[in-house]
């Protein structure tokens, strides 16, 4: 069954999915960001290029045709990807496709609407049993 990981309090919720991905990378996992909002999706595919500062987190868009050897890739496709076993939703619903994965990720901003999606997310994901791991993002920086 999927383990659950939610994130909330993110200062800047893309920054954490680009630290997310990056700790995946170096533990040689393959991790899909869903993002149905294609505006979403360029953004995180912009700062993936740009953070960390010292570093590179290798990607490209689900569909590419490096995307079978990229670790990181960015998507708004129903269907996961071959040997893909990590999930970060950047949508506002649950994806469609979440149990196919070994893991999920959520991360929660400070936007109230934000916050009232992750909260229904997280409410669905209980109701159905799965395990879930809370992560307070504004503990951990102050």
């Amino acid at each position: 069954m999927t383990t659950i990981d939610f994130y909330f309090n993110a200062g800047d919720r893309l920054q954490v999915a680009c630290r997310l991905a990056g700790k995946a990378t170096a533990e040689g996992k393959r991790m899909l960001l869903y993002a149905p909002d294609a505006e979403v999706a360029a953004r995180v595919d912009k700062l993936m290029w740009t953070w960390p500062a010292t570093g590179f987190v290798p990607h490209c868009p689900a569909d590419d045709p490096l995307a079978p050897e990229t670790p990181i890739l960015i998507g708004r496709t129903d269907e996961p990807p071959p040997n893909c076993t990590l999930l970060l939703n950047l949508g506002a619903q649950c994806p469609p496709h979440f149990a196919s994965f070994e893991r999920l990720f959520e991360v929660i901003g400070a936007d109230e609407a934000e916050k009232e999606a992750g909260r229904g997310r997280f409410k669905l994901y209980r109701s159905r049993g799965y395990a879930i791991a809370s992560h307070d993002l504004a503990a951990a920086n102050g």
